[in-house]
């Protein structure tokens, strides 16, 4: 399989466009924006602002217009541990190490957010939700902080291997290579790209990590103004390279000169070995139009998602939910019964369905009307098609079997809005309004038009008019056509031009020799 990975600049609107492509088709596309806050993954100090005992959450200062929500399970296990580093580093003038911090007695599962927190407490939050409308971040006390090949635990002891790497000696060999580097006070995740990996290759990705973390903390004090971001992201690019790129790539295109730089920087530090594949696009044509990304986007990002054989899907986006019907339209229907009719458009569309999940990146609650189908057995059919799609997806999941009324519920986990793309114009004849004036009155503006050139402009003997061809046709219809009369009228001969490149309502009058009268 060919898998390319395109990184395009926009400096107007100040954002990366990443489009990923496998075999030709674009099955991912996501925009960074440069001046974006408060993004997945940002580690903050913050501060309480309410407890919400009904709730038994809290919401937390992070600077943004929305206080962040944290419910009492987003404490996590260690929140005691972490609560008593953080009262160390405000006390202390000197870096702190974790493993100079003994650990306190682990939080109860089913305690109360109110004995935990007060208004005003400073404490360590991780973002997991991105803000989506009106809500603002959700937020952690449990800190992750992720790498190449691992993802960093403080405060842990957890030791654990990725589930999609299946080999059982393979992970056992893994853990006992973590085990063996793993500092005190440190847990660590073994991530899927890490398998037939070395202890080298592990060795200095942990101690960059560890020191990611602890240096973090060094300039926060008592006099450090709060809420304050203490660790994120500085390089987009990097987090992208990091969390796409493994051995099945076979190119990546960059399109700008700085952003390419800072690929190849990233890439010769940490897996030089992929530096083949990163190629500088310097063509004049704009980079997604030459590779056919720009026609897969406006083809893929209506709210009309066409699908062969003349099906189509209609997808509704809401605050509470997304909405896919499935239609049949005029899909050439074969002398099989309906119910296998049915059948072949949902299996068909149940493939686009988790094309388009992934694609726009739609989170939440989504809820799939299929086509009416009355066998249990072939229910099953697109239920088990839709497991076996989704099981490909990074992102988190949840599918349930159709009902009797032929919905599919599905969740997505959602940490970020929706990806969008403007796939419409605006009309150029109602400018956006959605109203166009009656042909009869543009008739009569013509007329009104054509009168006051024959009073002023009285030396024309030919006029020409170019117009719509469905308003030439209009003019031109049966023997004692609206032309002939108009000519009779105006003692002028009149000669009607069709013309396709002109909207509904446009016209132009010229004379004989093709210049511009009105």
């Amino acid at each position: 399989m060919s898998k390319v990975l395109y990184l395009h600049q926009d400096k107007e609107k100040n954002e990366i466009l990443i489009a990923l492509t496998e075999n030709g088709k674009l099955v991912e596309i996501t925009r960074e924006n440069g001046d974006k806050k408060f993004n997945v993954g940002d580690i903050y100090v913050a501060k309480v602002k309410k407890i919400l005992p009904s709730l038994n959450a809290a919401f937390v200062d992070l600077g943004y217009k929305k206080d962040a929500f944290l419910h009492y399970t987003d404490l996590g296990p260690n929140f005691p541990t972490f609560k008593k580093y953080l009262n160390v580093v405000l006390s202390s003038r000197t870096p702190v190490h974790l493993k100079d911090i003994k650990q306190e007695k682990m939080l109860s599962k089913d305690g109360n957010i109110k004995d935990v927190l007060s208004p005003g407490q400073k404490i360590i939050v991780q973002i997991t939700k991105e803000p989506i409308s009106t809500k603002g971040p959700r937020i952690t006390t449990e800190i992750t902080i992720p790498g190449r090949h691992l993802v960093l635990l403080p405060f842990s002891d957890k030791i654990s291997v990725s589930q999609k790497i299946k080999s059982v000696e393979e992970k056992q060999r893994l853990k006992s290579i973590m085990s063996a580097i793993i500092e005190k006070n440190y847990g660590v995740i073994v991530r899927t790209n890490a398998e037939n990996k070395s202890t080298s290759d592990f060795d200095k990705e942990l101690r960059d990590l560890v020191q990611k973390w602890e240096n973090a903390f060094v300039k926060v004090n008592s006099k450090t103004k709060f809420p304050v971001k203490v660790l994120g992201e500085a390089n987009k690019v990097s987090t992208i390279i990091r969390d796409v790129l493994n051995d099945s790539f076979t190119s990546i295109f960059v399109d700008d000169a700085t952003l390419y730089n800072d690929v190849k920087d990233h890439i010769e530090k940490f897996i030089p070995e992929k530096l083949s594949i990163l190629k500088y696009y310097s063509g004049k044509e704009n980079m997604l139009e030459k590779y056919g990304i720009e026609k897969q986007i406006s083809n893929s990002f209506g709210r009309v998602v066409n699908l062969k054989t003349g099906a189509y899907l209609i997808i509704e986006q809401t605050e509470a939910l997304t909405s896919i019907d499935v239609n049949s339209g005029n899909r050439n229907i074969s002398n099989q019964n309906q119910e296998t009719n049915a059948l072949e458009v949902n299996l068909l569309a149940a493939e686009e369905v988790a094309k388009q999940l992934r694609l726009r990146d739609i989170g939440g609650i989504i809820v799939v009307d299929f086509i009416d189908m009355y066998l249990q057995e072939n229910k099953d059919k697109v239920y088990n098609k839709m497991k076996e799609l989704l099981a490909k997806d990074k992102t988190k999941t949840s599918i349930l079997p159709l009902s009797k009324f032929n919905l599919m519920e599905i969740t997505r986990q959602r940490r970020r809005p929706a990806t969008a793309f403007e796939v419409a114009e605006v009309c150029p004849v109602c400018k956006g309004s959605g109203k166009v004036t009656k042909t009869v009155y543009v008739i009569d503006e013509m007329e009104k038009n054509l009168a006051y050139i024959s009073e002023k402009y009285n030396m024309y003997k030919k006029i020409v008019l170019e117009t719509h061809p469905f308003i030439a046709a209009y003019l031109t219809k049966g023997f004692f056509s609206l032309r002939r009369k108009l000519q009779k009228k105006y003692k002028v001969r009149i000669k009607v031009v069709p013309n396709k490149s002109y909207h509904m309502l446009e016209y132009h009058f010229f004379d004989e020799y093709g210049n511009d009268i009105f």
